[in-house]
């Protein structure tokens, strides 16, 4: 069973469950996806929280970015969402790891990590997300 981890922002939960469910009745084994940190000590909380993300991510075999449109911005890709598909990508770089990559929407131009995030389309390390391909 192919093993995939969602990435996108915590705030957008109804997307989030649509994303999970949609790999779900694909078949595939959901290893973790953005939670929302409902903690009164979100500082203690999340080391706990990267280091598990970060370690699914080691372990996954599909990353889907979801980035939805959020703030108005669409094709948003926060901070976090930057950190981890670039760590994704380093692994396979580095670690010679195989993870397929994918992106829901070409980022916006607003995004910070714009010019990376298109870089690493147009050398086919990441790509658009088509339902067909998996």
């Amino acid at each position: 069973m192919k093993k995939v981890v969602i990435s996108g922002s915590s705030k957008l939960q109804k997307e989030v469950n649509h994303w999970i469910n949609h790999f779900k009745k694909k078949g595939f084994e959901i290893l973790d996806y953005p939670k929302p940190v409902e903690s009164k000590d979100y500082s203690k909380e999340l080391p706990k929280i990267y280091k598990n993300y970060y370690t699914a991510l080691e372990n996954t075999d599909i990353y889907f970015l979801m980035n939805e449109e959020r703030k108005g911005v669409k094709g948003y890709v926060g901070a976090s969402a930057t950190a981890e598909l670039t760590y994704v990508v380093i692994q396979n770089l580095l670690h010679n790891k195989n993870i397929y990559i994918y992106i829901l929407n070409e980022p916006s131009k607003d995004v910070l990590a714009y010019d990376e995030i298109m870089f690493w389309l147009d050398m086919g390390w990441i790509k658009l997300y088509d339902e067909n391909e998996l």
